[in-house]
């Protein structure tokens, strides 16, 4: 795969970590120009004992885990489950950053995914980057359907880049999903799907070569 800038997008600041924060290392590890744009920090869904803009400290924790530069990190603040109500703002914000850096390959949520915010990122990524290669990355709790059309090979240093970029998030480990195990499953589960050992797995939205 011939591609040299990379944009992650992610609704909530955790998102791409979790989506493809192993081929993230990988794409580092290649010499990739990685970005990742967060549109909401989710402060209204913060446990009342973790202080406010904890998760924007959180993520650039987690990216700088994976090797993101904290100059490639942008953060915006719409309120968590209000992105619906900011379509064109956000869709406006992905032209800029399509015009500011062209990216080659951008990550995403599923086009299938049920969370609200999510699904707005979704439909207006497609908009933004209509001209671009985008893969939607899996997140299986919102996942209603999820074809596995594209697989990644990662290897053991990529997993535990992203274990570790995860663990970064110390106010999201109430959640059932927040775990080694879990982590690691799922890309065992998708490694084994294609003969090796671990891997993630992406939606091919469009792929232009």
């Amino acid at each position: 795969m011939d591609k040299k800038r990379i944009l992650v997008l992610a609704p909530h600041t955790d998102d791409g970590e979790f989506g493809c924060g192993a081929s993230i290392a990988k794409h580092i590890e290649n010499g990739d120009e990685v970005y990742c744009a967060a549109f909401s920090s989710a402060e209204e869904s913060l446990p009342p004992s973790f202080p406010k803009g904890i998760l924007r400290k959180e993520i650039r924790a987690a990216m700088n885990i994976l090797g993101v530069p904290e100059q490639n990190l942008i953060l915006y603040e719409y309120k968590v489950r209000y992105l619906s109500y900011h379509r064109q703002e956000i869709l406006e914000e992905m032209v800029k950053i399509n015009k500011e850096i062209s990216p080659d390959l951008i990550y995403m949520p599923s086009l299938n995914d049920l969370h609200q915010d999510h699904l707005t990122v979704a439909n207006e990524g497609l908009r933004a980057f209509k001209k671009k290669s985008i893969l939607g990355y899996e997140l299986p709790w919102n996942n209603l359907n999820f074809t596995t059309q594209c697989f990644n090979t990662i290897n053991e240093n990529h997993l535990n880049k992203k274990i570790l970029a995860l663990d970064c998030y110390n106010s999201q480990k109430g959640r059932s999903y927040v775990s080694e195990d879990f982590v690691r499953s799922l890309a065992i589960t998708r490694g084994t799907q294609i003969g090796v050992k671990y891997a993630e797995t992406f939606e091919v939205i469009r792929w232009v070569f």
